[in-house]
Formats: structure tokens, C-alpha cells, sequence
């Protein structure tokens, strides 16, 4: 994969970027569209595929980003398709950051030093561009005006701003109320970016990290050396975070 075009997470991030004060919309709910969005971008690259509910490697291959690679080597080692819900729903310690120190060495954003009621230090990013994330913007006013099925980023990247709560930041107000139902209708344009979105508000929802199960018989307790319980994660499957322990990026 070549550097000369976006990348999902990177469009993600600028369209949440407010241009005026440097923060980002949804912050939480960001930082999972962004594990969400790296997913889509190994798939448009064709590095995964989905298998049901779950991701598959299909070809190991680096892609050229480091950020992207490190995301793959990762699911490559689990050895086995991996839950949507489960990997997003992981720890991604400073991914937003990440990608923020990225667009900033790319010149597209600049960092601007300041404090918190004078004492903590903070951190904002302004885009030092503003055309490029009209440019972007463009592409879904463009989809949501004209009823055209998308090519599949585009409806992907709507996918994940629907999933991370972005329609109001895009289309706020009264007036923008029908363009957000047609953000969330162009979900269904991108089978993986649909996926990825709905394990998005899954995690959102406290969604158990484990599928449902039908109940045991009453009086009857699952026996055996496999046996474990409920509440048990499934071997190499991380459990689902705790609300609250979601890593803090240093823009908000």
C-alpha cells in the first residue's frame, strides 16, 4: 500500500477534528471507530476478510504502515479469526495520538500547546488544511445527496462516523437530522464497513464479549476439563474492557 492516499482512520480523525478549537468530537467512542477503521483499511487492502461475525488474516504481507502492519502482525498472531466486537473492544493505548503525531509529520495538522485552567498542560490539533477535510466531508454529502451507492470507502468511512456518533458533529441540528439517517442508511453499502460499525456500537452498548449461548438444563452445570464459565474469556480472545479504562489520548 502506497502513502499517497488517506487512510480510513486518517480520514476518520480529520473529520472529527473541529476546526475551530482543535478537539476532537466523540473522543471515546473515536478511539474505537479507529481500531474499527484500521480493520476496513486491511480489507480494502487485502489483508483480512470477514468470516461471519469474525476477522480473518488471508494474507500476512506487510502493507507499508507501520501503524496498519502492527495491526496485522497482531491479528496474524492470534492464529485464528478473531471476534469483531472482541478486537475493538481491546486496549488501544494511544492509538488516537498515534495517528494524530502521524497527520501532524504529514503537515496536515499542527500541534498547539496551552493549559487546563492554567496548571495542566494540553495539547490541540488544527488542521493546517482545511480543504482536505472538506474534501472528505464532500464525499459524504456527496453519497447522502444523491442516493448513489458509494464506492466501498466511502461507505465505510459513513459506517464509522454513523457507529462513533459523528452525525450530529457533521449535521447538527434540526436541519440535519434527515442527512444523519442517510449517514446511518449508507452503512448497509459496505458489507465489511457494516460489520466494523456494528461491532463498534456493540461495544458502545456493553455488548458481552462472547456470543449468546442457549441455557443449560436447570440443575445440570456444564462438567469436563474444557468446562469454564460464562464469565471466562475464550483462550487467546482478550475479555472486554471495563468502562472507564479506555486510554486517554492527549487531545480530546
Amino acid at each position: 500500500m502506497g502513502r499517497s492516499r488517506r487512510t480510513l482512520p486518517e480520514e476518520l480523525l480529520l473529520l472529527a477534528l473541529d476546526p475551530t478549537t482543535g478537539t476532537t468530537a466523540q473522543p471515546q467512542s473515536l478511539d474505537l471507530g479507529l481500531a474499527g477503521a484500521q480493520l476496513v483499511e486491511l480489507a480494502l487492502a487485502g489483508r483480512i476478510a470477514p468470516d461471519g461475525d469474525r476477522i480473518a488474516v488471508v494474507a500476512p504481507r506487510p502493507t507499508g504502515d507501520p501503524t496498519l502492519d502492527c495491526a496485522l502482525e497482531l491479528l496474524r498472531r492470534r492464529g485464528a479469526p478473531v471476534r469483531a466486537v472482541n478486537w475493538i473492544g481491546g486496549p488501544r493505548l494511544g492509538l488516537r495520538q498515534t495517528y494524530l503525531s502521524h497527520l501532524e509529520r504529514c503537515g496536515m495538522v499542527h500541534a498547539v500547546e496551552g493549559q487546563m485552567c492554567g496548571v495542566l498542560p494540553t495539547t490541540r490539533y488544527q488542521a493546517t488544511d482545511t480543504a482536505i477535510s472538506r474534501e472528505i466531508k464532500a464525499r459524504l454529502d456527496s453519497a447522502i445527496r444523491t442516493g448513489v451507492p458509494p464506492d466501498p470507502r466511502t461507505a465505510a468511512l459513513a459506517a464509522l462516523a454513523h457507529a462513533v456518533g459523528l452525525g450530529k458533529h457533521l449535521y447538527p441540528g434540526n436541519e440535519g437530522r434527515s442527512s444523519r439517517s442517510r449517514l446511518r442508511d449508507l452503512i448497509r453499502h459496505d458489507p465489511m464497513g457494516g460489520l466494523v460499525a456494528h461491532a463498534v456500537m456493540d461495544v458502545q452498548n456493553g455488548a458481552a464479549a462472547q456470543p449468546r449461548r442457549s441455557p443449560a438444563p436447570a440443575g445440570r452445570q456444564a462438567a469436563g476439563p474444557g468446562a469454564r464459565s460464562a464469565s471466562e474469556p475464550a483462550r487467546g480472545v482478550p475479555a472486554q474492557p471495563r468502562h472507564g479504562s479506555m486510554a486517554r489520548a492527549v487531545a480530546h
